[in-house]
């Protein structure tokens, strides 16, 4: 069962949320919680796989609580950032601050559940309109910041900088002709080398590093 902390001051949307996952057969939502500083209290002791969590909330908001637990290391759930608000600074704010995914609440509710499985798998949300929002938000060029990129081999920068773009393994492994299973050895010395926890954060520092700018989305 993957286990699901919901995050959000009001009532009704926590129960709304709270029935469509509670209705799969693999997700058990193992408590309700009404604010950021809640989750920081909670989610430790509770640990579950995924926490959703919501933008704007009264006492401690939902960035402020993806930062500080995605900095316990005891916090081993992934966190997918829900919000009614489609603003382009939400985007990019929660990926920095460590979220794994980023949804509007309006999504449909099989969308919610496959987005709490992949993120519960290991892998990142970033719906291509979500990475769309993300790039038009970096209208202006990043000079390439080859320090930070100095340790990776050249088919890593390949690699990385079509993640930036926010190409799946499949289409990675098609883009530079190799097997899917040396795309994946290849991210997971990415990830080392550069200490980032999932796709979310390498998507963040391709843009942040000049990999990839506003003219390489396809």
């Amino acid at each position: 069962m993957i286990r699901v902390v919901i995050c959000d001051d009001q009532a009704l949307v926590r129960g709304g949320l709270g029935m469509i996952l509670e209705a799969q057969p693999d997700i058990e939502v193992t408590a309700m919680l009404e604010d950021g500083a809640a989750a920081v209290d909670r989610v430790p002791e509770l640990d579950p796989d995924v926490v959703l969590m919501d933008v704007r909330m009264p006492v401690m908001d939902g960035l402020e609580a993806t930062r500080r637990l995605v900095s316990d290391s005891s916090v081993r759930a992934r966190i997918v950032m829900l919000t009614t608000f489609d603003l382009d600074e939400y985007v990019y704010a929660a990926l920095v601050a460590g979220a794994s995914g980023f949804l509007l609440k309006e999504t449909r509710p099989e969308v919610l559940a496959d987005a709490v499985r992949t993120v519960a798998g290991g892998e990142a949300l970033l719906a291509p309109s979500v990475l769309r929002r993300l790039v038009d938000w970096h209208t202006q060029a990043v000079p390439l910041d080859t320090r930070r990129l100095a340790n990776l081999t050249h088919r890593e920068i390949d690699v990385l900088r079509l993640i930036g773009r926010g190409c799946s393994n499949s289409e990675v492994s098609a883009a530079l002709w190799l097997a899917e299973a040396t795309v994946k050895t290849h991210i997971t010395h990415i990830f080392r080398k550069l200490d980032l926890r999932d796709r979310a954060q390498a998507v963040v520092l391709a843009y942040e590093t000049g990999l990839v700018t506003a003219g390489d989305s396809g």
